[in-house]
């Protein structure tokens, strides 16, 4: 590991009438409170700093009056890409920035031992009793020194590179538990946990990094195992873990990603929780009901209760300890595209299903859409917070989904705060398809638009944007919740959001919810089984292509891009939102990410600012009123005022920052962190953390 600090800040306006209105922005002004060696720690204790998945901090240190004064303070490798790679004495001015700033030259973060796979940077560190804990792509865990960033153990897996896997390599971070019945000083008496993308969970020795071999078998429970449905086992790369696992007590909830649209009976979308000490199994929940008096069996026929695979819980885990609750944000059930095979609502599958944390009993469910056949998972953590409601603060869970829709729900009962109401939506015309005949639409205003129409093509060129509104026209385009048809049809929002993974931030004082949402059409295509398998033998370039097997069709897909290289849909291809959850009102948006100039055929483009960019990245909002995001293919980090979506500070980033950043103050200063690594096409590959602060 190595440590870099940056000397660039801003200089403080000395001249002009003018400057007097600069003050403040630009941190001259005195700040609103000062810091120092006394002030006390305050952690970042869990992947979104609090169980309930707000992405919030209390620190105000950093404020709007003097974020401008941010600056780079250290810079570590977390080890999983080659350090040659980032040399510039080796690949010249090439393998430098503008700015100084080193950067992979490749165009990708694809591993050259990796089947050609990506590694996705995706985590956000804990910060912990003194440790700032990362987890890599490759799952290695590393403890650094919150200050400087310097290592001081590390340990490394060895997950097996030797085949490819259903996702690229990601880790989105890890968990941490301290057992309030062992001596501070016990080995393993605080814990870190890491579920890997060979479905290993370990148990780790959180002073140490060594394996806690009292865990499972020295340190480490299967969870590949008990997953297949009926006969099949598990395929190899197909069933693995990317998030980190909620912590509830001493009771370790884990889920699942599963290789999507392979066939029908894919591996079971179980949920299992393990006792933090021993590692074991304590209780499992299904949510595909299995036999008759399994709750939710009546959305389901028999045979699909005994033969669909998936529903499984890929995204982070939200949990309530005060209400013994955990929040499963579950996933469609397979395949993603065709549910001939699988008639009903579907229950349990793309819902929000809340258990107790403690024996695994429903408590209840709620559904965003019923029988899926657009991919929709809910793929965000669900959001605990309080509300004002009727009059009364009430205890709240908020569900953002790919649709761009937001629900707010009661905590204890999943009741809708908020109205809820049943619409009808377009039937699928694809023979042997039972599509829903409506879905839930909530009150809260859409932050997606569900409309593209042919004459709202994008293009750089008059010829490309014709060739998109034609592609748009020939495509099956009745808005949201357009069925997957065979002659191709039309998705916006797309399968990759609205929302995703990185999911929103809340800030409580202002009471705004900062939402960032991705707008890239999709088209999806059913293929009947003897076309399908002709259309593989002669594959588009562009096109994903999978089997469904088990069902009458196969499916190919992609976003709509253009000749030119750009979106068809219109810009922003992503936007940052802020909602007013007291008034149910849009406060702000404005254009997330940015894109460097890029050549064309017809020559070099400069974007608009205006354009954004695609985004994979969540937001951290804070007590300071202060929005930090990165995610855009342009590898930066910004600030935004929560109150007004006004960009008040920037800074380059040496690899793009899809993850979500954190804050945690240590020794008196508050730091800014997030992992600077990329993912493939977006930003910039590499394997950085990086940390802000004030000049000290």
């Amino acid at each position: 590991m190595n440590t870099t600090s940056s000397s660039a800040r801003p200089l403080c306006p000395a001249f002009a009438v003018a400057a007097l209105m600069l003050l403040w922005l630009t941190g001259c002004a005195p700040p609103a409170s000062e810091t120092g060696e006394s002030s006390p720690d305050v952690e970042w204790r869990h992947y979104a700093n609090d169980a309930g998945g707000t992405k919030y901090s209390p620190l105000r240190d950093v404020h709007t009056g003097n974020v401008a004064r941010l600056e780079m303070a250290w810079t570590a490798r977390a080890g999983d890409v080659p350090a040659e790679m980032f040399d510039p004495e080796r690949h010249g001015t090439e393998g430098v920035r503008g700015d100084g700033l080193p950067v992979d030259p490749r165009a990708g973060g694809t591993c050259s031992a990796c089947h050609g796979q990506d590694l996705r940077f995706e985590t956000t560190p804990l910060m912990r009793s003194g440790a700032l804990v990362v987890s890599t792509p490759l799952n290695r865990v590393l403890s650094l020194d919150p200050a400087t960033g310097e290592q001081r153990w590390a340990y490394d897996p060895h997950v097996s590179v030797d085949h490819g896997y259903s996702e690229d390599f990601i880790s989105r971070g890890v968990s941490a538990w301290d057992d309030p019945t062992a001596p501070a000083a016990a080995t393993c008496a605080h814990r870190i946990f890491v579920a890997t993308i060979e479905a290993r969970l370990i148990a780790l020795d959180a002073a140490t990094g060594s394996p806690c071999t009292d865990f499972g078998t020295e340190g480490v429970v299967r969870l590949d195992l008990g997953v297949s449905l009926g006969e099949q086992e598990v395929d190899v790369g197909q069933y693995l873990v990317t998030s980190p696992p909620a912590v509830v007590g001493d009771v370790l909830v884990v889920g699942s990603a599963i290789g999507d649209n392979r066939r029908r009976d894919v591996e079971s979308g179980i949920v299992r929780a393990f006792d933090t000490r021993s590692g074991a199994l304590r209780w499992s929940f299904d949510p595909i009901p299995r036999t008759p008096s399994s709750p939710g069996w009546e959305g389901w026929t028999e045979e699909a209760a005994h033969s669909t695979g998936a529903a499984n819980v890929w995204a982070p885990i939200a949990a309530d300890p005060a209400r013994d609750l955990v929040f499963l944000p579950t996933g469609s059930a397979a395949p993603d595209f065709y549910g001939g095979d699988r008639p009903g609502r579907n229950d349990f599958a793309n819902s929000v299903v809340a258990l107790r944390a403690g024996t695994g009993e429903l408590v209840w469910s709620f559904q965003v859409v019923h029988h899926d056949l657009w991919d929709y998972d809910v793929a965000s953590q669900p959001m605990l917070i309080d509300v004002e409601h009727e009059g009364r603060q009430r205890a709240a869970v908020v569900v953002g989904t790919k649709m761009g829709l937001l629900f707010v729900l009661d905590r204890e009962t999943g009741e809708p705060l908020l109205p809820v109401t049943e619409r009808p939506v377009p039937q699928s015309d694809v023979p042997g398809e039972s599509s829903w005949p409506t879905q839930p639409f909530p009150s809260l205003p859409p932050l997606h638009e569900s409309v593209l129409t042919p004459d709202s093509a994008f293009g750089l060129t008059e010829e490309s944007r014709r060739a998109c509104g034609e592609w748009i026209g020939r495509l099956r385009n009745e808005g949201m919740y357009t069925p997957p048809s065979l002659e191709g049809s039309l998705l916006w929002p797309g399968f990759g959001g609205g929302m995703n993974w990185d999911g929103a931030a809340w800030d409580p004082e202002r009471h705004l919810l900062v939402v960032p949402i991705k707008r890239l059409a999709m088209f999806v295509q059913l293929h009947r089984r003897p076309d399908f398998d002709t259309r593989l033998q002669n594959r588009e370039q562009g096109l994903e292509y999978a089997r469904q097997g088990g069902t009458p069709y196969g499916m190919s897909r992609m976003p709509l891009i253009g000749a030119d290289g750009v979106p068809c849909s219109p810009p922003p291809w992503s936007k940052l939102v802020a909602v007013d959850l007291a008034t149910g009102t849009i406060r702000w948006e404005r254009p997330h990410g940015g894109l460097a100039a890029f050549e064309t055929p017809s020559g070099p483009v400069h974007p608009d600012p205006a354009w954004g960019s695609l985004t994979f990245g969540g937001p951290l909002s804070t007590a300071g009123g202060l929005t930090f995001i990165a995610g855009g293919m342009d590898d930066r980090i910004r600030a935004y005022a929560t109150e007004t979506g006004d960009l008040l500070w920037e800074h380059a980033l040496p690899a793009g920052g899809q993850a979500s950043p954190m804050t945690y103050r240590y020794r008196g200063r508050q730091y800014v962190v997030i992992a600077a690594g990329g993912r493939s096409g977006i930003g910039t590959s590499g394997d950085h953390i990086v940390a802000f602060a004030l000049p000290e």
